[in-house]
């Protein structure tokens, strides 16, 4: 007697993977309308003009920063360094309501410095900061 062996090729099993994609589509989206805008809610005043010939108040405190990222405050040269401690002796030293403080940069200056400014300003104390465009 002889033995035959019968092989019958049967497909490999797979997973379906086109319903999953479907579900996870329609997933994707309606996390996308569900999830909730929030918007960054900074409080923004633009700036009035001052009448002609308003005298500027020695208090106000402006922070210049040059194209060569030079920094002077109220045209006193100052390094980096020595800002944040001057800053939180100034603002201890006055009323909360005058806490603020003006930046004054070239246009030349990209985005960054100015925004390490601001938070080392915020850092110290200071409740509003002022924007000041550079005319040069």
């Amino acid at each position: 007697m002889s033995k035959f062996v019968i092989r019958v090729s049967t497909p490999t099993p797979t997973i379906n993977v086109t319903p999953l994609i479907d579900v996870l589509l329609v997933l994707l989206i309606i996390f996308m309308v569900i999830q909730p805008h929030k918007e960054a809610k900074l409080p923004v005043m633009a700036p009035t003009e001052a009448p002609p010939g308003t005298p500027s108040s020695p208090e106000i405190l402006m922070l210049s920063l040059s194209d060569t990222m030079q920094l002077e405050l109220n045209s006193t040269s100052i390094e980096l360094s020595e800002l944040l401690p001057l800053l939180m002796d100034l603002m201890e030293q006055r009323p909360v309501d005058t806490r603020t403080l003006y930046i004054k940069a070239s246009s030349q200056i990209t985005y960054g410095p100015v925004v390490n400014l601001i938070d080392l300003a915020k850092g110290s104390g200071v409740v509003t900061v002022g924007l000041v465009r550079d005319q040069s």
